[in-house]
């Protein structure tokens, strides 16, 4: 996870927690199998009911990028296409075969494999990009499917709550035990709305700009694999691409 979400999720619990604490309550009064259960559960199947199943798995797989997301260095990038450059200009567009098997990024990958198969800049782009759009498109429409939990489980904790007010209400006989029950109850609606605003809407906030993010970033590598083609020089090239950051 890096260092920003882990600040932003410690102090998320820290500030639920501790403000409960503060009031007076106790910390164990916050934890609750069942109204997480409920929560929790709940929220996953309504999402599935709505989603088709290779969304939802996409979504699922976008919930690691919580503790791992990419991360995308445009300088370095840059950097990697002028080398590039100089080296085809030096020995030949063959010279960059070694470095097919290298590129970690499939777009990436896939270019300098038609680069160093002679194709056209043209060629280059038009099967590539549309990889870039299908790909942006898949995981945008995977981090719609996060937001849409975040809409469902405040919902869900009411509905905990209501479940467990059924069971307090049922047991009025011990009037002692009410309030303790009530509030357990309840205790379903914060891991709802907490849930909600403090990891699912956030999270798919975040993958929603990390999903523009490397759009852009392969876009600007596939521009500059084009222009090696077209055979520009390594300075040129720098000051194209530079566009691409700020």
């Amino acid at each position: 996870m890096d260092r920003l979400s882990l600040l932003g999720l410690l102090l998320a619990v820290f500030a639920v927690a501790g403000g409960h604490y503060l009031e007076g309550g106790q910390l164990q009064q916050l934890l609750n199998v069942p109204a997480m259960l409920i929560v929790i559960g709940g929220t996953l199947a309504a999402a599935a009911i709505q989603s088709p199943a290779d969304d939802f798995r996409r979504a699922l797989q976008l919930l690691g990028w919580l503790f791992r997301g990419p991360r995308f260095d445009f300088e370095a990038g840059i950097g990697q296409i002028v080398e590039w450059c100089g080296a085809a200009r030096r020995q030949g567009l063959l010279a960059l075969e070694k470095e097919v098997a290298k590129a970690q990024d499939p777009v990436v990958r896939g270019g300098l494999q038609l680069l160093v198969d002679g194709k056209h800049a043209e060629v280059i782009r038009a099967m590539l990009e549309v990889h870039l759009v299908s790909q942006e498109q898949r995981d945008l429409q995977g981090a719609r499917v996060i937001e849409s939990m975040g809409g469902y489980a405040p919902t869900l904790g009411i509905l905990g709550a209501v479940i467990g007010l059924i069971q307090v209400m049922s047991n009025l006989a011990d009037p002692a035990g009410l309030g303790a029950g009530i509030a357990t109850a309840f205790v379903a609606t914060v891991y709802g709305v907490g849930l909600a605003n403090l990891l699912l809407i956030p999270l798919a906030n975040k993958i929603k700009s990390l999903v523009l993010a490397r759009y852009r970033y392969q876009e600007m590598m596939l521009e500059g694999l084009m222009s090696i083609a077209e055979g520009q020089s390594p300075q040129l090239i720098r000051q194209r691409l530079l566009g691409y950051i700020g």
